[in-house]
């Protein structure tokens, strides 16, 4: 064999090396990243549904609460005549 078939030969079995050394704890971690991104996800979407919910349960509390404070009365009501007042 030749010399730079004699390096080439050194390279390629360094390269394979690192590559089948260092493969597996890269992939896992892209895989960590990737799973990390989909747990945040779920996570944030989860929250933002409940906060959404829990939004509409206490406006609507609060609409009903309004809406039964103003409820009408059987009794007629007595409404004064306003007095108008001469500008000086």
């Amino acid at each position: 064999m030749s010399a730079k078939k004699e390096n080439a030969a050194i390279v390629g079995v360094g390269v394979l090396a690192c590559a089948a050394c260092c493969a597996g704890p890269i992939l896992g971690f892209l895989a960590a990243i990737g799973l990390g991104t989909a747990a945040g996800f779920a996570l944030f979407g989860t929250t933002a549904i409940v906060l959404g919910a829990l939004a509409v349960v206490f406006i609507l509390r609060r609409r009903r609460r309004h809406a039964n404070a103003c409820a009408p009365t059987s009794a007629p009501v007595s409404v004064e005549m306003p007095t108008a007042r001469a500008r000086p």
